[in-house]
């Protein structure tokens, strides 16, 4: 038996680290983010409480019990033959009365909650959608240092090979001494730049981590193909966003409980009675009756909470023409800049990664065969860099501006669904 328990333990060891090896795809970590992303949890709160005061709005008034005592002060009224502490000399009131709420303030005050739940299930809904957004960027931002610090360390490699070269070229007199410093001061600026690179790779695998509500993320998977296909007419676009936006819903929600709370005040204007039983001994005598108490609506008919119920529904319809409007805006900004982000990133794939590429090699032969200096050969490496670079900058932007429609539209939602 022990012994099957060791090796159950040694497979778990030995299986642990391909688990936490696993590399991380956009998808999972928006899924991931859906589950753990502390901001999100702590939004989820905002519906239980909406929940709860639902089950506080749906509680009936308590039943009130009322007492009256009075007890005669002085010896000489007492009646014969008696005390301080005889019935004779005292009356007792109770009465147990109930509130009663009428033009259905109860069944008001629970619709009125239960819209607020909604309320708060949208309001998390919106918060998930920025933070999807947040996460599918930062996801990039990391694919984007990794492209980075790969092509800065194939520079490093090229030029570490070339000191190399040189190396022996000098001892052979091939080349001068300058040739070889430049040489080897440009090895050390590419050391300090793959240092750099690295760093910031740590620094947003880190924000990445927190995002996705994860204590450490070791890597995301390069290998990822996240671009899905999208509709390429505006006018569809702006369709979905109207469809799927968690924030127009936000706002279509508000003034569903604006309507509710303008209900419910009218509904408030009218008094809650208390009616219930009497029973009076007085002194010694038993008397029996009703009670009945309500406000005389002569001056607060809670006028200014109707009139605050609606103004709120002024606002609120307001707010959603806003969010509309904005949300037009958005799509619109947003799917211009994909179109124009897509372009910049075909140019640079239809011939300027291989010409520059091409330049750098050939720039490399001539000078390791004495046909061309070292300056050309630092300007073509230079050239070939800033290529590199400007490539994934323009493939991050094209990302990233397919990330911004997809949040624009809501449609960053339905990843993950």
């Amino acid at each position: 038996m022990k012994k099957i328990v060791f090796m159950s333990l040694l497979f778990s060891l030995f299986l642990l680290p391909s688990v936490y090896a696993q590399k991380l795809k956009l998808m999972e970590a928006l899924k991931q983010a859906s589950k753990s992303n502390p901001d999100l949890k702590t939004v989820a709160y905002q519906i239980n409480v909406a929940q709860a005061d639902s089950t506080t709005a749906a509680l009936r008034p308590n039943p009130i019990f009322h007492n009256e005592t009075i007890q005669l002060a002085q010896n000489k009224n007492f009646a014969a033959n008696t005390t301080w502490s005889d019935p004779l000399n005292r009356q007792v009131m109770f009465t147990l009365t109930k509130p009663f709420q009428l033009a259905g303030q109860r069944q008001k005050k629970i619709q009125l909650a239960n819209q607020h739940i909604d309320l708060a299930q949208k309001g998390y809904q919106e918060n998930q959608r920025q933070v999807f957004a947040d996460v599918a960027l930062k996801w990039m931002e990391v694919y984007t240092a990794h492209k980075q610090l790969d092509i800065l360390r194939i520079a490093k490699s090229n030029v570490d090979s070339l000191s190399d070269i040189n190396s022996i070229r000098m001892e052979k007199q091939v080349i001068t001494q300058t040739d070889f410093m430049r040489t080897q001061l440009l090895a050390k600026e590419y050391e300090l730049k793959v240092r750099s690179a690295e760093q910031d790779l740590k620094n947003r695998l880190t924000e990445l981590s927190y995002l996705v509500g994860a204590k450490s993320l070791e890597d995301i998977d390069m290998n990822d193909q996240f671009v899905l296909g999208i509709a390429n007419n505006g006018d569809t676009l702006l369709q979905k966003a109207l469809s799927y936006r968690s924030d127009i819903k936000l706002a279509q929600s508000l003034i569903t409980v604006s309507d509710k709370n303008i209900s419910l005040q009218k509904s408030l204007a009218v008094p809650v009675p208390e009616f219930g039983f009497m029973w009076n001994p007085q002194n010694t005598i038993n008397y029996v009756g009703f009670a009945l108490t309500f406000d005389l609506p002569l001056f607060s008919r809670n006028q200014g909470e109707i009139k605050k119920a609606y103004v709120l529904k002024n606002q609120s319809e307001q707010q959603y023409q806003a969010i509309k409007n904005k949300a037009q805006s958005e799509v619109t900004t947003a799917y211009a800049s994909y179109l124009t982000q897509q372009q910049n990133t075909h140019k640079f794939t239809d011939g300027l990664l291989l010409q520059s590429e091409h330049i750098l090699n050939n720039v490399k032969y001539a000078y390791l065969r004495g046909g061309t200096t070292l300056i050309d050969f630092l300007e073509a490496q230079r050239s070939w860099l800033e290529t590199q670079q400007q490539y994934y900058d323009a493939l991050q932007s094209y990302r990233q501006s397919y990330i911004q429609l997809l949040y624009a539209t809501g449609l960053i939602t339905q990843l993950v669904q």
